[in-house]
């Protein structure tokens, strides 16, 4: 029976995805289904930041996250190791940590280098990572929502070339932007002092959040018309 705790690493947490949502993803949804899907829970995410509404901003957060799991399933990328290759313990940009790209305008993307005595092991962990980058301090909540609804629009735009040109070079790129959207998810987080891993735990605490069974048996219309 799959389980998600508070202490579970990325890893376990897309085996969890995989064993309670990928039979019905398979059978109902294409990767442009699961784009779809992403972009309408980030940006009803999104809203509850405009409205000053936290639940609302945490729970679709979880179901965006879910949703972009099991893209990250189907497309075969372990997004846990991805994640640590774009950001080891520094920003991706610059390289430090914390970020020092707004202090010292850097203009070019510096070489990271990784030291994996560093490397986090829970999702809580890499939360915390994230926080040590890119501390929410430095930026508003609006700040970090616009930066999350950036990297949404640059997934889909990177899935969309990959899509058309079916090139090894493109698909890098979309690993790429999928490990950047999970930095600023979580940046989100960090700025609502939100606890991913434990919200998950208790969200998804009885497999699928909605039908309570694993593998999910939610049909089409269920999954689509849910609201949050």
């Amino acid at each position: 029976m799959p389980q998600i705790k508070p202490d579970s690493t990325i890893k376990e947490y897309q085996q969890f995805v995989h064993e309670v949502y990928g039979l019905q993803n398979a059978r109902y949804f294409s990767l442009q289904d699961m784009l779809n899907n992403i972009e309408r829970f980030t940006t009803r995410a999104l809203k509850g930041i405009r409205k000053g509404d936290a639940q609302k901003t945490k729970l679709n957060l979880m179901i965006s996250l879910s949703w972009f799991i099991s893209m990250m399933n189907q497309l075969h990328i372990d997004i846990e190791e991805e994640v640590w290759k774009r950001f080891p313990y520094m920003c991706s940009y610059c390289a430090h940590c914390p970020c020092v790209c707004k202090a010292k305008k850097i203009q070019a993307r510096q070489k990271v280098v990784i030291d994996n005595k560093k490397r986090p092991v829970t999702m809580e962990d890499f939360q915390k990572m994230f926080s040590n980058i890119y501390p929410a301090s430095t930026r508003t909540l609006d700040h970090a929502g616009v930066h999350l609804a950036e990297e949404m629009g640059e997934i889909a735009e990177s899935i969309l070339i990959y899509r058309g040109s079916h090139q090894d070079e493109g698909f890098k790129n979309v690993i790429l932007e999928c490990a950047d959207f999970i930095s600023c998810l979580m940046g989100v987080c960090n700025s609502l002092e939100i606890n991913l891993a434990k919200e998950i735990s208790k969200e998804f605490s009885q497999n699928c959040h909605v039908c309570k069974k694993a593998p999910c048996q939610c049909n089409f219309a269920q999954i689509m018309q849910f609201k949050s």
